[in-house]
């Protein structure tokens, strides 16, 4: 859709489509195998439970009878079988469960005041900028008008310099250094957890990926062990901090009494495009500095003190159509100007990877009064082809927090409506994008900061994170609050949560 405003032509992506109203079966599905495959244990975990506490209540006079009876009743080789039968299934079990994964704590990079850009400072800058025209000028205007960005936001140094600088690796590195080790230093300082007890890091980072490695960089700096399992995660766009989660926790079902470290970021140097193409300008209004640092451990001794425990993650990859493939994309301009493009269909496909997502973590979380409804209305329509409106499941029965990925306002405003969120809800995504803006694979962490500084995790509560990245990608995180979680120290919230919520514009 096209709309002409003071001669200016702004392109308007279509509004997110009402997933909830078209669900593929096979999604359904998927999700109730993952259930289905998790009924051994959650029949075996009661029986043996009652075998326990029975047990634990025998003296041992009760215990010499019984076997006196067993040698009167039955052969020794009976005997044997039979205990066999009890023991073997318990030690296969305890052998073979998938251990608990801890998030003891995270950490948030809060820039210093200096660095923060007001929409004024951002035009000026902008201006300053001789690639964009008037109408580059003005497009750029009217998208910070509606971002839902405040003017506390942060941007890297480079963005100090008028007239605009030539971007290079040395001012990339610095900006990666200054996020990078702020949150680590802290994470460690919370935690009093050594480096070099850190047996795996993941990191990610979509724009900027130099020689040597993120994760090289961090083994340098805190002079890490040798035999560290570390990973680097490029161009997987604002959803990678989800994928760098899973994957530290599978690499923690491997390793026994290990701790994990997840850094996610975003490198803004290397992400400013000074073109004139719109579709590639709107990541310039909306992108700012920003970085969280995540420890995980598998240790059943870290459990007392870590917020939170890993319940589920949820992947979705649409890669294999090409226009979800296409749909972000890093590219260089007709003038050769490299910078990333959002097409027009962004906002359907994100649709599309949300519906197919929700649709496989719902088994995994609602209700079982929730999830019936849902799947008698869909089967019924499936077998009748009646005109029946499928139920909508309430994932407020399923979460108490939800952390959105503040990719954009539109975004926020589409995922309140059509998940049926009441604005608490979306409260924690809105006042990050105003106060931080998109900090893309970090923003979710945030989110949760916000929660935490607020006073409003309870132990057991449910959290779901949810993001969106390039590929296109839609995964999901579930947590489940160990306790009632208060903000660590040098909370990115702590000198301003008393300012929010704030009221925003319409």
């Amino acid at each position: 859709m096209k709309s002409a405003n003071n001669g200016v032509e702004i392109v308007q992506s279509p509004r997110l489509p009402d997933f909830l109203r078209s669900v593929k079966l096979k999604y359904v599905k998927l999700g109730y195998h993952y259930l289905i495959s998790h009924l051994p244990t959650l029949c075996l975990v009661p029986l043996m439970s009652v075998i326990i506490v029975e047990a634990s209540r025998l003296s041992l006079d009760d215990i010499h009878e019984l076997w006196l009876w067993l040698q009167l009743e039955y052969n020794l080789v009976t005997v044997i079988l039979l205990c066999s039968v009890l023991v073997v299934p318990s030690t296969v079990y305890f052998m073979s469960r998938k251990r608990s994964v801890y998030l003891v704590d995270f950490s948030c990079y809060l820039p210093p005041s200096h660095l923060k850009i007001k929409h004024d400072y951002f035009m000026e800058y902008c201006k300053s900028e001789s690639a964009f025209d008037q109408s580059s000028l003005e497009f750029l205007r009217k998208i910070m008008e509606r971002s839902g960005l405040g003017e506390e936001t942060c941007a890297p140094e480079t963005m100090r310099s008028i007239p605009p600088q030539a971007p290079s690796i040395a001012d990339a590195r610095k900006e990666a250094e200054l996020v990078m080790f702020g949150a680590l230093d802290n994470l460690f300082a919370n935690t009093n957890v050594k480096p070099r007890d850190v047996g795996i890091l993941v990191v990610n980072c979509s724009i900027f990926n130099p020689t040597p490695s993120w994760s090289a960089m961090i083994i340098n700096k805190y002079k890490m062990r040798s035999n560290i399992k570390s990973f680097n995660l490029g161009g997987m766009g604002c959803s990678a901090g989800v994928i760098a989660v899973d994957l530290a926790r599978a690499m923690l079902r491997v390793h026994r009494n290990s701790y994990a470290v997840v850094f996610s970021t975003e490198n803004m140097t290397y992400n400013w495009y000074s073109g004139t193409k719109k579709s590639m300008l709107i990541s310039n209004c909306l992108f700012r500095l920003g970085g969280a640092a995540v420890l995980l451990s598998n240790k059943s001794s870290d459990r007392r003190r870590s917020k939170y425990e890993l319940a589920h993650v949820v992947r979705t990859h649409l890669g294999a159509d090409d226009k979800a493939f296409n749909c972000v994309q890093q590219e260089q301009d007709d003038d050769g100007k490299t910078g990333v493009s959002l097409s027009k269909d962004l906002m359907t496909i994100a649709g599309g990877a949300l519906k197919t997502n929700i649709t496989t973590l719902g088994p995994l979380v609602l209700p079982t009064s929730e999830q019936l409804l849902f799947f008698v209305t869909l089967v019924a329509k499936r077998l009748f082809n009646a005109k029946i409106k499928p139920y909508i499941p309430d994932f407020k029965l399923a979460f108490e927090h939800f952390c959105i990925h503040a990719g954009g306002r539109a975004v926020i405003d589409e995922l309140e409506k059509n998940l049926q969120l009441l604005p608490l809800h979306v409260e924690a995504s809105r006042m990050t994008l105003h106060r931080f803006g998109n900090t893309s694979s970090s923003s979710i962490w945030y989110e949760l900061a916000y929660i935490e500084a607020k006073g409003r995790m309870r132990k057991g509560d449910r959290v779901w994170q949810i993001a969106f990245g390039s590929g296109f990608k839609c995964n999901s995180a579930v947590w489940l609050a160990l306790k009632n979680v208060k903000p660590s120290a040098s909370n990115p919230w702590e000198h301003c949560i008393h300012r929010y919520p704030v009221q925003l514009p319409l």
